[in-house]
């Protein structure tokens, strides 16, 4: 296949602000310019901090509601020319995994009831396949008819009522599954398990997955590619293993040093530009009134004047990886994998109050090896 599953070109939504009174208080930029593709059997992630406009690019892309200008491309169908029966035919092929299970679920209706909604939907009026198709997903999620067919949401457990949503996504038979924030509201135990059926089932069904997260070291193990996000815009996109090891973006660097490690030499020591930028943080600018060329240029280490006049746009660094693009006036270095476990150029430097020790801990954003059997088998558990 030469085409994209899903193509996005130059998409914007915005959002206009009311004050007291309905008076208009400005527009906010949630997604702006932001372009990207998935092939088919593809998983790619996009990552960014809480307000970064990755839930509402992910509507947008559904249309609900419709963008204010760029073009949403399906299997070569520009979904934002269809209307009425034609959209929803379109959309039978995109389906949204949401964060909180129990509220994305009918409260009264009995789990059955649920997952043969879209197959109504879909026109199977034949009960008796209804049922048998209904036993067919739950089982394809870990989940049983006979125990689970009759029960409601407020019955089940967290991770239950996420299998019971994804067997749901599953019943139009689609060939992209939006995830938004699908594991962020579980337990680090039911998020694995989640995330192995997941995977389990884009091997086996074929599927394609746009991944929403904010935490990088949870979709490390399911992304073919991750791209970042920051205030409405993609700072940088590329193969996973290499954004992890090698980030290019400030912002990209900043996310990674989140991520708690267990082993101390993993941590890296912060410098002044760092603890900076940790204080800057709690001052980030609004998506009613973005900074100036480059969004993240308030909080950014390496900002320079050329920063606040050009709009960086995504392009291919300098000794970067194929595929690894950046939007930066000043990207780090590429390079080979450092060896303290932290992916910058940063010049070594002790931490404070003791001697720099190196790190002897496992790649950036890879669990042991020891953590990855023991999710392995929670998963087979869980069956």
């Amino acid at each position: 296949m030469t085409e994209p599953l899903l193509a996005v070109r130059d998409l914007v939504q915005e959002f206009t602000v009311r004050g007291q009174g309905g008076v208009r208080g400005g527009v906010l930029q949630a997604v702006s310019g932001v372009g990207l593709d998935i092939w088919p059997g593809e998983t790619l992630s996009v990552v960014g901090e809480t307000g970064s406009g990755k839930s509402t690019l992910a509507r947008s892309i559904m249309q609900a509601p419709p963008p204010k200008s760029g073009e949403v491309t399906f299997r070569g169908v520009t979904l934002g020319t269809l209307r009425g029966a034609a959209l929803r035919d379109a959309r039978r092929s995109i389906q949204m995994i949401f964060q909180d299970p129990y509220t994305s679920l009918d409260p009264l209706w009995p789990v059955a009831r649920i997952v043969a909604e879209p197959l109504i939907a879909a026109g199977v009026s034949d009960r008796g396949e209804r049922r048998r198709r209904v036993g067919e997903l739950l089982e394809q999620v870990g989940l049983d008819l006979g125990a689970h067919g009759r029960r409601r949401a407020r019955e089940l457990s967290g991770g239950q009522c996420q299998r019971v949503a994804i067997a749901r996504a599953l019943a139009a038979s689609p060939a992209l599954i939006i995830a938004d924030e699908a594991v962020s509201s579980l337990d680090v135990l039911v998020q694995a398990q989640v995330l192995n059926l997941l995977e389990g089932l884009r091997t086996s069904l074929g599927l394609s997955y746009l991944f929403i997260a904010h935490d990088l070291a949870l979709v490390k193990q399911v992304s073919d590619r991750v791209a970042v996000m920051y205030l409405g815009r993609l700072c940088e996109v590329g193969p996973a293993d290499e954004v992890y090891a090698r980030p290019r973006h400030p912002y990209t660097v900043e996310l990674l040093d989140a991520v708690p490690r267990i082993e101390q030499g993993e941590r890296p020591a912060r410098d002044a530009a760092a603890d900076a930028l940790a204080d800057a943080a709690a001052e980030a600018p609004s998506p009613v009134h973005p900074p100036s060329g480059c969004r993240f240029r308030t909080r950014c280490p390496r900002a320079q004047a050329r920063c606040a006049q050009e709009t960086p746009l995504l392009a291919p660094g300098q000794g970067a990886a194929s595929g690894h693009l950046v939007a930066c006036h000043f990207p780090i270095a590429a390079g080979p994998e450092p060896e303290r476990g932290h992916p910058t150029a940063r010049a070594p430097g002790p931490e404070r109050g003791r001697a720099a020790e190196p790190a002897a801990g496992p790649e950036r954003g890879r669990a042991p090896a020891t953590n990855t059997a023991a999710t392995k088998t929670i998963a087979s558990d869980s069956k």
